[in-house]
């Protein structure tokens, strides 16, 4: 029996992505492991959404030799598809693995292929591989990969190539089996969700999709980052009247300065973003509505950095997850004149984080003497031993209260903060 330990970089389709990757692989004869000296393959699910992250993944692997000079260390995820012919050639990793043949890694591994990289764009079909448990409260399902935007900054599409869907009939089969396997809550991921159904041969919309699912057993439902651009008024008022759509939305801004926008080939305006959080605030009773900010664009001085700064601020947002821009080889932006400095970048998203942090106490703020739904998790919060859990409005809560509640809803009032401010305390509606 060969041992494998798996680490995932990046965002939450990778996490599913490692899930399955480690599920396959134990099916297959492999024995997971939680510590390096003790794995035969040391596998990496990388990101490479910044230089930061391609940083990180070089570390990790280096990391594992120190560990283990025996252990095989195996790069898969988005690094692996973005520079496999320089991986190879550096002998950065004993295996490097595409993102189109995470599926196969079983296969590859016995076989010893130390080089499994197709050409991402040749490639239509969306793969399906259902999984049976994961170690999360809320079950992932993965329902499309790829995007077929070209935004100026992102090598996402040379990653992930373009939009693929999966079928109606295999996230419904999936999410049948979480709710067999006991969850309550699923969320719906992918590279770009809001593209799902537009590659079938008669073209369907996520609406179309969510339909679906409102018929099966699941109790409550998420939604992965959407663009501006998909969230129509149509689209609004199909969650606002569900009853098992959670609300909680994550935009994909980038920026809230027109000029900004443009350069960064968003097809939107500020006054869309505008009228877009406006109306979501109105059909949503305290709805957590998280963004993502580019700050130190090329080409954003001051003045449009002040633009995002002070739209930011009038927005009723719950928080602001801030990246400093960087550069990407192969992309428009990295292309374009007046780059601006890492320390004026870090300044900026400084400022965003701050305006952030004071937008998500309000937001808690304004939940306190609320009652909420509260799915709590099988583990107890290990600083404090409470049972904790997250709202439909995606709130971390901790509750004093016996075993017997842990993996189950519950209504809960809440109460209080916790000590440390990051969430709140709360107590079981009987």
């Amino acid at each position: 029996m060969k041992n494998f330990i798996i680490k995932t970089l990046g965002c939450k389709t990778n996490q599913l992505e490692s899930a399955t990757i480690s599920e396959l692989l134990s099916l297959s004869g492999f024995k997971e492991v939680q510590s390096i000296c003790d794995a035969d393959f040391y596998i990496l699910n990388s990101c490479s959404v910044t230089h930061i992250a391609d940083s990180k993944n070089l570390s990790y692997l280096r990391h594992a030799k120190r560990e283990n000079p025996n252990v095989k260390t195996v790069l898969t995820g988005c690094m692996a598809q973005l520079q496999k012919e320089k991986l190879l050639n550096d002998n950065i990793a004993d295996f490097i693995i595409g993102n189109y043949e995470k599926n196969d890694i079983a296969k590859i591994l016995n076989n010893n292929n130390n080089f499994c990289v197709s050409d991402i764009f040749s490639h239509d079909e969306f793969r399906y591989q259902k999984i049976n448990q994961t170690d999360k409260t809320r079950a992932f399902v993965k329902i499309q990969d790829g995007c077929n935007n070209r935004c100026s900054y992102c090598t996402i599409p040379f990653a992930r190539g373009k939009n693929r869907s999966n079928s109606v009939e295999n996230i419904l089969e999936q999410i049948n089996l979480f709710v067999e396997h006991g969850y309550y809550e699923t969320v719906l991921t992918g590279i770009h969700i809001g593209q799902w159904g537009m590659d079938f041969n008669e073209k369907k919309s996520l609406i179309n999709l969510l339909e679906e699912i409102e018929k099966t057993p699941i109790k409550r439902y998420r939604l992965g980052s959407l663009n501006p651009q998909e969230l129509d008024d149509k689209f609004i008022n199909f969650l606002s009247e569900s009853k098992k759509f959670c609300p909680h939305f994550h935009l994909s801004l980038q920026s809230v300065c027109d000029k900004t926008l443009k350069n960064m080939n968003r097809f939107y305006t500020s006054d869309k973003i505008k009228e877009l959080v406006c109306k979501i605030n109105k059909k949503f009773d305290k709805a957590f509505i998280g963004c993502d900010i580019i700050a130190g664009f090329p080409d954003e001085n001051n003045e449009d950095f002040e633009i995002t700064l002070n739209n930011l601020k009038s927005l009723n947002l719950s928080r602001i997850h801030v990246f400093p821009y960087s550069r990407r080889k192969g992309t428009k932006a990295d292309l374009m004149d007046n780059q601006v400095n890492d320390s004026e970048k870090k300044r900026r998203s400084a400022l965003i984080q701050q305006l952030s942090d004071e937008k998500y106490i309000q937001f808690l703020k304004n939940n306190i003497d609320c009652v909420n739904e509260v799915i709590f998790e099988k583990r107890r919060d290990k600083k404090t031993n409470m049972l904790k859990g997250v709202t439909k409005n995606y709130i971390n809560i901790l509750c004093s209260a016996s075993d017997n509640y842990k993996d189950t809803i519950q209504k809960v009032l809440i109460t209080d903060f916790s000590k440390d401010k990051t969430k709140l305390i709360a107590k079981i509606v009987t």
